[in-house]
């Protein structure tokens, strides 16, 4: 039965200097694709010559103020073997786009969309690319790091808020100091505290 460590491996044998060496953290492997645009090459391999038959999730990073500015993280697993591998690429603010994986996962088509919709990358090939969260039409990525906590003001009454979000005890505002952490959590506060 093979393990995370094989499949890096056997990656790097195939793909040489595309990957990287598996790097590892808290017992999980990680392998870094150096070319965005051969994700999918590199996903194919994993499937079919590795057994990563699951692909459990891809995630996007949103490194601001940094270039490139997306990483794409691709979490797999394989049934038969029992072990994961995680890949990573990234991406330019610029480019904006890479590849889709769904023709080699399906579980990638909604993972993508929802990748798409917060942040704004966009996925070649994908049979389907749209708004999976927010309303079709909504002009912002609320998963990026310049998006404002306090939210937007939305020109579509009716369809979603449209003032902004009041900071003062919102989800994301916690009091500093207090006797516990129960006292600073804002869903527990009132308004005389």
């Amino acid at each position: 039965m093979a393990n995370s460590a094989e499949f890096a491996q056997k990656l790097r044998a195939k793909f040489g200097d595309l990957v990287s060496e598996p790097a590892e953290f808290r017992g999980e492997l990680t392998v870094v694709v150096a070319d965005a645009e051969r994700i999918a090459e590199v996903a194919a391999f994993c499937k079919a010559e590795l057994g990563l038959d699951y692909c459990a999730d891809v995630t996007g990073l949103d490194n601001y103020g940094e270039d490139p500015r997306w990483t794409l993280v691709y979490e797999l697993f394989s049934l038969s073997h029992n072990a994961y591998l995680r890949l990573k690429t990234s991406v330019s603010e610029e480019k904006g786009e890479l590849p889709t994986v769904c023709n080699v996962w399906r579980t990638a088509d909604w993972h993508e969309r929802e990748v798409y919709d917060m942040m704004g990358v966009r996925f070649s090939g994908h049979p389907d690319l749209r708004r999976i969260l927010m309303w079709e039409g909504y002009p912002y990525y609320p998963l990026r790091k310049d998006f404002p906590l306090a939210g937007k003001p939305t020109e579509l009454p009716e369809v979603a808020f449209s003032r902004v979000t009041p900071m003062e005890g919102g989800p994301f505002v916690t009091v500093p100091g207090g006797k516990d952490s129960a006292a600073r959590e804002p869903r527990i506060r009132t308004p005389e505290n």
